[in-house]
């Protein structure tokens, strides 16, 4: 042997890992207790249990009256339970959750009056207590029992029919048995029930099988998972050996093999394992790096780890309660799965999945079970501390959710950690209300930090973001061009508009070609407008802005349209002493002087005109320059007499 591999997946499922954990604990707490049946497929372990004060037994009726008893991992039906919970109320069931999924299954199909079809070995406990929880199930340990029954019992096609599969059972063997129901069957329905870390481990041992030179499989001879990893690993590669412990590996077999892969079914223990690889590493010849590989592999698979540890592992499986984590080493970890559920309320399975990666905090080491307590939340929080300082330090910004509001000011949710936000600091005006931001995604900077009370400051950012955009305007500020800005405030005689960081006005004469009396008339706060630089001062820090759009100068139409002795019908808009203004197009007034409105002497223009009213009007004067224009009625009224005459 040059080089020696050990599958990650190896050893104890996360079921099996609960069977044995609840067997420790209940000899620990009675001493003497009872197991129907072997609790794993184990030899090893069930002596081990047994030497502790184990009894196992084949029937309810052989437990005593008030006795502890176990139901191991495989599962009992439910005629054998009911008996049992009559003999005592000291039952432990460690039936492992994937199965007690399939009873589930089975049983609501039989109520709904389906016939049951279990994949798997019919001999096996697993697949007897399934039977148990349903009525009249038909068992079929693979594709060619199935197809020769379809073929002798054509009225099963019409059945409403419900599959199910031996938790242990091959992907090759469920995938051939649906595509053969399916095929025949028209009302059907099909539960993969393998369960994930079998796949994991089979697929696992196909990948190591076909590099390696070699495989190990460590297992019991009656454990299901066990016989088929040695016969995947069989299809794959000529030199196997299927052992239940060290004992029974043949090293001279392995001898002449360069690559050997080690694997082990989900009933083998940490110890077994161990003690098989710990026989190879002394036949390992000193070849450099291969035998310094294998001894850093060993050694990183059984140290030793302690409270507040951070370590990294494989999710290898999922139950309502737990996620079940692969640290690669001797200890089984779990994590509790409402540290991932309840903050957002979905499945387990939307949060997680099995073959992800997972970095945790050691909470609690059972090195007696071997099994490791995890808390993601914990280290995640230690994290987001950390980043919190660090920001604080740095001045870094963050992000975060506006969670709270009060007289004060607000809490915001920054990496799942409180931060106060004073009102001063919201940036809000003083009359607005803090709940406005409720919910509302904002960007701050810490600006103090005693013990675990974090203060914060979204103003800073603001502040420090404006600074930034002003510079950017001043440096390319030009006359003519234009911005998209929001109006900030509204005075009488004009409106600021921010234009990115930086405050310029327009003035009521630049709102409108048209006559506005009042800017609020036609723009609001907030309300984006489209504004052109007319003039600025760096030094001053002043910008005169324009939003009339210099096409639609009505002077210009009107010098298009109109010279002088041309007659238009105009409207007077304002009365004065001298005279009266009149609108000749919408933004160009023309006077009527008080000595043209009439040809006789007249008091005032109120005399003769009112506002509102349209008369025609002789062009007489049109000063470009000034954009001034002369009207008269009188003159007109003139070029009629003459006319007339």
């Amino acid at each position: 042997m040059r080089e020696v591999i050990l599958a990650e997946s190896a050893g104890f499922c996360f079921g099996v890992q609960r069977s044995v954990e609840l067997a420790e604990k209940l000899l620990d707490e009675g001493g003497v207790c009872y197991s129907l049946g072997q609790l794993i497929h184990n030899d090893d372990v069930v002596r081990h249990f047994q030497d502790r004060g184990m009894q196992v037994v084949d029937t309810p009726e052989q437990v005593p009256e008030g006795a502890s008893v176990i139901i191991r991992a495989h599962g009992v039906s439910r005629e054998v339970e009911q008996r049992l919970r009559q003999r005592t109320d000291r039952v432990v069931d460690s039936t492992c959750p994937k199965v007690l999924r399939i009873h589930k299954l089975v049983e609501q199909a039989s109520a709904e009056g389906r016939q049951v079809v279990v994949i798997g070995t019919r001999s096996h406990p697993e697949v007897t207590a399934i039977c148990g929880w349903c009525v009249g199930a038909l068992v079929f340990e693979n594709g060619a029992e199935l197809e020769n029954y379809l073929n002798h019992h054509p009225e099963f096609q019409e059945n409403p029919v419900t599959m199910v599969i031996q938790t242990t059972q091959t992907r090759e063997n469920f995938e051939d048995c649906e595509k053969k129901l399916k095929k025949e069957c028209t009302n059907l329905k099909i539960f993969d029930t393998i369960c994930e870390a079998t796949s994991t481990r089979q697929s696992e041992a196909i990948r190591l099988a076909s590099d390696c030179d070699a495989m190990v499989v460590i297992g019991g001879k009656h454990s299901a998972n066990s016989v088929h990893l040695s016969d995947l690993c069989r299809q794959y590669c000529g030199n196997v050996q299927f052992i239940e412990n060290a004992q029974e590996l043949d090293l001279q077999r392995l001898t002449s093999a360069g690559k050997v892969g080690i694997t082990a079914g989900a009933s083998a223990p940490s110890w077994i394992i161990k003690e098989v690889k710990q026989t190879m590493t002394d036949e390992i010849k000193n070849e450099g790096t291969t035998e310094k590989s294998f001894e850093e592999l060993l050694e990183e698979s059984f140290k030793t780890i302690y409270n507040g540890d951070k370590v990294t592992g494989e999710v290898v499986a999922l139950t309502p309660t737990e996620v079940n984590v692969d640290l690669g080493m001797k200890y089984s970890g779990f994590i509790p799965t409402t540290e991932f559920t309840d903050e957002t309320g979905a499945k387990i399975e939307d949060c997680v999945k099995v073959g992800d990666k997972i970095e945790a905090v050691v909470v609690r080491v059972n090195d007696v079970e071997g099994t490791v307590q995890l808390s993601k939340k914990r280290l995640d929080a230690a994290k987001n501390w950390e980043a919190i300082v660090s920001a604080a330090e740095t001045g870094e910004v963050m992000e975060g959710v506006v969670t709270e509001d009060n007289k004060g000011g607000i809490v915001v949710s920054v990496k799942g950690n409180r931060v106060f936000v004073p009102a001063s600091q919201t940036g809000l005006p003083r009359e607005a209300e803090m709940s406005s931001m409720l919910k509302q995604t904002v960007r701050l900077k810490i600006t103090e930090i005693k013990g675990r009370r974090v203060v914060g400051s979204i103003r800073a950012v603001q502040r420090e973001e404006r600074r930034i955009a002003a510079e950017k305007v001043w440096n390319e500020i030009e006359v003519g061009k234009h911005y998209d800005g929001v109006v900030k405030s509204i005075s009488s005689y004009g409106v600021f508009v921010d234009i990115g960081g930086v405050d310029g006005m327009v003035h009521v004469s630049e709102l409108s070609w048209g006559r506005v009396r009042n800017p609020a008339d036609v723009v609001s706060v907030g309300e984006h407008m489209d504004v052109y630089v007319i003039s600025f001062d760096k030094e001053a820090k002043k910008i005169s802005l324009g939003h009339k759009d210099p096409n639609g100068n009505p002077w210009t139409k009107f010098t298009e349209t109109y010279q002088v002795g041309d007659v238009a019908k105009v409207k007077i808009v304002k009365l004065m002493d001298f005279g009266a203004f009149a609108e000749v197009l919408p933004g160009v007034d023309g006077l009527i002087h008080i000595s043209q409105i009439a040809d006789r002497r007249i008091g005032k223009p109120g005399d003769v005109l009112t506002v509102g009213e349209e008369v025609d009007a002789k062009i007489t004067a049109i000063d470009d320059e000034k954009q001034k224009i002369s009207l008269s009625i009188r003159a007109l009224l003139n070029d009629r007499r003459d006319e007339e005459e």
